[in-house]
Order: C-alpha cells, then structure tokens, then sequence
C-alpha cells in the first residue's frame, strides 16, 4: 500500500494541504469588497499566530537551533509575508483559476533552481519530464480558460497579474525551501513552520489597521476571514511541513500542481469561471505529473522522517 511508509503518508498531507489551498481562491472571492492585502494579511498572519501556539512547546525545543538557523527562519519569514499579498492580489487582477495557476506553477521550478544552486542537488530526469508534463498542462490550463472582449487597461492588469503570480510562486519557493532546510538541520517541522508564519504574522497583522478596513464589516466577510486562516493557512501548513518531513522540498511544490486544478474546479463550480475543453486537457496533464511523482514519493531512500533528533543529507530530486 502506498501510504504504509512514510513517504507516503507525506505525499497523503500535502495532496489534503492542496485540497484546502484550492478553496482560498473561490473563498475570497466572496468577499469583493475587501482589499487582497487584507485577505491575504489576515489569513497568513491569522495562521501564524495559530501555529505558534500549536508548535510553543517544539519552539521552546527548538530554541538554540532556530537561533543557529536564524538566516533561514529571516528568509522564510519574509518570504512568507510576501506571499500572500502578491497571490490575492494576482487573483483579483487575472481572475481565480490563472492567478492561482501561475502562483503554484511557478514554485516548483523556482524550488529545484534553489536546490540546484545552493544545495547542490541532482535533478533527476522524473522530476524534469514530470515538470514538462504539468507545466504544460498549466499552459493549456490558462489558455483554456474562456474570457469575454476586455479593455487595454484590464489586459494590462491581468499581465500585472501574472507577473505577481510569478512573485508569489518565487515567495512560494523560499519559504518551502527554507523549512526543508530547517527540517534537514534537525529543528522540528511544526517549529519550522511556526518559526516563518510567525515572523510574518508580526508584519502581517499591524498592515490590517491599514487595509483592513471591511474584513469584519459583515457575516460572510468575517466567516471568509476566519476560514482563511484556520482551514487553509493553519491546518494546510500543519499538514505541509509534516510532509516535508518525508519528501525533498522540489517535490513537494511539484506535487503541489494539484492545487491549480482544484481551485479551477470550484472556480468553474462555485464562482462561475468558465474552462474549455483545452483546459481540462491541461488539467488531465496535471493529475498524469502528480501521478508520475507517485512511485518516486513511496521509494525515496524509505529513511526515517526527519525531525528534531536527527539531520538528513541531501539526495537526488
């Protein structure tokens, strides 16, 4: 059974982490009259504060070697607080299914160049033909996406759009890459995640006297904000940092590909977005990438997870 090991029951937390990042998107846009800073603000931040309190005693653990990792915990960190505001801003610029596409899609590619460049990594030909297959399957899928005659301007924002979807994927890539280094460095994955969620959310949450101005002015904006930072951002990145425990940072944002597909489906589903049939063939491309991850997941070294009393070396993605 694939999920009897340990890199299976990893790639099983990041597929269910996907499925509640998928939601943020279709989530949000229930909100239109609140700013994507403060979506993005409060989620991220909300969730920070959440999983310090979850992991306080693994930081206390953790303490002296956080300290020693202080310049990946300070990258992390910012990287976190940037994320969020380049994503929901991509996402109300370009729309649900290619701000989030472009976000995700992009992370993966920015994740291997950090593992290659500075971690000196092998990127082993399954990775670069499974990456092949869902970066097209991300083209068609935002090709695929059917849009009505719009204005320069609005063209001009959706490029804009994409170009912080790049950000965030990049931002995306820091963040996974700097907590699978923490992890490799024996610090616990919950104080991993806790360590950068929490730098961010003391940046994050001041910036709401700002721009928070409509985030708890009714019921569904007040349930929209707290979901976001409960379900997606705390419960998500719980499940996230136990999976790279298991799985090498590169992988884990490629298995993270399904999440595009996802927030395409409730896009088209809840909020009306629609797809032609160009974009569920990129979508099939996508489900085929995360099914060729699969075998490669379950068979990784079959070592022991790593966490707060052991210090992994690197192994080819």
């Amino acid at each position: 059974m694939l999920f009897q090991d340990h890199s299976g029951r990893g790639l099983f937390a990041i597929v269910i982490a996907c499925v509640f990042w998928g939601t943020t998107g279709t989530a949000a846009s229930f909100t239109p009259d609140v700013s994507p800073l403060a979506t993005g603000a409060f989620a991220m931040g909300g969730g920070g504060f959440l999983l310090v309190m979850f992991a306080f005693s693994e930081l206390l653990n953790d303490s002296s070697k956080l300290r020693t990792n202080w310049r990946l915990m300070l990258v992390g960190g910012v990287a976190v607080a940037l994320y969020p505001l380049a994503f929901y801003s991509s996402m109300r610029l370009s729309g649900v299914a290619v701000g989030t596409v472009v976000s995700i899609a992009s992370a993966p590619f920015f994740t291997v160049l950090l593992e290659r460049l500075i971690g000196k990594k092998l990127v082993s030909r399954l990775w670069m033909v499974s990456f092949a297959i869902g970066a097209m399957g991300i083209i068609l899928l935002t090709l695929g996406k059917e849009q009505s005659q719009v204005t320069g301007l609005q063209l001009s924002m959706h490029y804009l759009g994409v170009l912080l979807g790049l950000g965030a994927g990049l931002s995306y890539a820091l963040y996974s890459w700097a907590a699978k280094g923490m992890i490799e460095q024996g610090i616990h994955s919950k104080s991993a995640m806790a360590s950068m969620f929490g730098l961010a959310a003391v940046v994050l949450l001041p910036s709401l006297l700002l721009t928070g101005d409509h985030l708890f002015s009714s019921t569904t904006n007040a349930c929209v904000a707290v979901y976001m930072a409960v379900v997606p951002m705390f419960l998500g990145y719980v499940l996230f940092g136990y999976g790279l425990k298991f799985v090498e940072a590169s992988q884990a944002t490629l298995i993270t590909l399904l999440e595009p597909a996802i927030a395409t489906v409730m896009a088209v589903m809840i909020v009306g977005e629609r797809i032609s049939t160009m974009g569920w063939i990129g979508m099939g491309l996508i489900l085929w990438c995360l099914w060729m991850q699969m075998p490669k997941a379950s068979s990784m070294n079959r070592k022991k997870p790593l966490d707060s009393s052991e210090t992994s070396h690197a192994v080819e993605v």
